[in-house]
């Protein structure tokens, strides 16, 4: 290849990592500097680690206005192009780093390669939490995506979606590379002892959800279903970060509802540290999936991994990890058109999640081999290594030596 460093731009990196674009990078990039030099560039604080250059916003953006955090995002990725001079070609993450990896490739001559996590029309929730700087993320994403070198979609569904929300790309243009996950990280852990402190009884029966609180997630929906369940089945919720103030009270408020009418409903707001999330994972009867929205879903990966089985709505990506009755259950979803998506009928999905969750989480046997084949799954088809040998090879191809 050409010389100079790959340039990957990113918002997270650790220990700043909150969704999957983040846990994606952050092995990406360590298998990536197994193969070639990789110089990555995200967005706040600084970092001790070689390699990596942070770049914070500017404070003349300062303010609490939501279209700010759209410009701030812009003056980051003004930052990550100048910085970004000398590379041989520029990586970017997600709508918070697309522009500054279409700078790059304007100023610089350098091909870009754009991976596409998910895609702003398709998220319109996002307009509650950024106002008129939903309108800036959409042009931000569309520029870069009609105009990068290579799209990596993280899943053929995902591949789809860009082709139909954006009909201007060239579809030999993109290229599916789904995510991986580190099979010796998460892998089953009996630790009784965290999940106590973290109020979990480990001798119950739960099922488990892990995710930000946001529409796309449709945690609201697994509430819903979760009145229907066996009372002797519990929930635990690894739900924070919520998107605006408005879904925090909403999700406050049909909490305390759900725990009024039964018990055994666990919320931990705060984003987990690993060991206590994969202890969650490795303990839970099922792992509960009900998104909307999902181009990859990685968290399904992760709970597979630890030997959970996984109850997922059928959207995006999901159906190309999760085999209906071999690894988990897949429950049908028909969304809304236009406007923010959702169920076509609410109380018909919800109904179908909870009958899909005690089919499996009812039984200890048929949970516990469901489990089983999918931490085989994970073994067979997903690694990170060779999601970074399959992005490397694009590299190539686009910046022969």
């Amino acid at each position: 290849m050409s010389t100079g460093p790959v340039a990957l731009l990113t918002r997270e990196y650790p220990p700043e990592v909150y969704g999957g674009a983040g846990v994606h990078v952050e092995y990406l990039v360590r298998e990536l500097r197994e193969l070639t030099e990789v110089q990555v560039h995200c967005f706040g604080a600084h970092r001790s680690e070689p390699g990596v250059t942070c770049h914070p916003s500017w404070s003349e953006l300062s303010g609490s206005a939501p279209h700010l955090a759209a410009l701030r995002t812009v003056s980051t990725d003004l930052s990550m192009a100048q910085r970004a001079e000398g590379a041989r070609l520029v990586h970017s993450h997600t709508w918070y780093t697309n522009f500054g990896g279409h700078l790059a490739k304007l100023l610089y001559g350098v091909p870009h390669v754009m991976t596409s996590h998910s895609l702003e029309p398709l998220r319109p929730w996002k307009e509650e939490q950024l106002g008129g700087g939903y309108r800036l993320s959409s042009f931000c994403e569309r520029t870069a995506v009609e105009n990068a070198d290579a799209v990596i979609a993280v899943s053929g569904g995902m591949k789809a979606d860009v082709l139909r929300t954006y009909p201007a790309v060239d579809p030999t243009r993109v290229h599916v590379i789904p995510n991986g996950i580190d099979l010796d990280e998460f892998r089953r852990t009996e630790a009784p002892e965290l999940l106590r402190k973290l109020g979990v009884d480990p001798d119950a029966a739960y099922v488990i959800f892990v995710g930000r609180i946001t529409r796309q997630k449709g945690v609201v929906h697994l509430l819903d279903a979760a009145r229907l369940l066996p009372k002797e089945l519990g929930l635990v919720l690894c739900a924070g970060e919520p998107d605006t103030p408005e879904i925090a009270a909403e999700m406050n408020s049909r909490v305390a509802a759900l725990r009024a009418e039964r018990g055994g409903v666990v919320w931990i707001e705060q984003m987990l540290p690993r060991p206590q999330l994969i202890a969650l994972l490795s303990h839970a009867r099922a792992f509960v999936c009900p998104s909307v929205y999902e181009p990859f879903g990685i968290v399904n990966l992760e709970a597979m991994a630890c030997g959970a089985p996984v109850i997922a709505s059928a959207v995006g990506g999901i159906p190309e990890i999760v085999v209906p009755r071999v690894t988990g259950e897949l429950v049908p979803l028909e969304l809304t058109r236009g406007g923010l998506p959702g169920p076509v009928d609410p109380a018909r999905f919800a109904q179908d999640l909870a009958s899909a969750i005690a089919s499996v989480a009812t039984s200890p046997e048929r949970a516990a081999a469901l489990g089983r084949a999918g931490r085989a799954r994970a073994e067979a088809e997903f690694s990170w290594r060779a999601v970074a040998k399959k992005t490397f090879d694009l590299y190539r191809a686009l910046a022969p030596a």
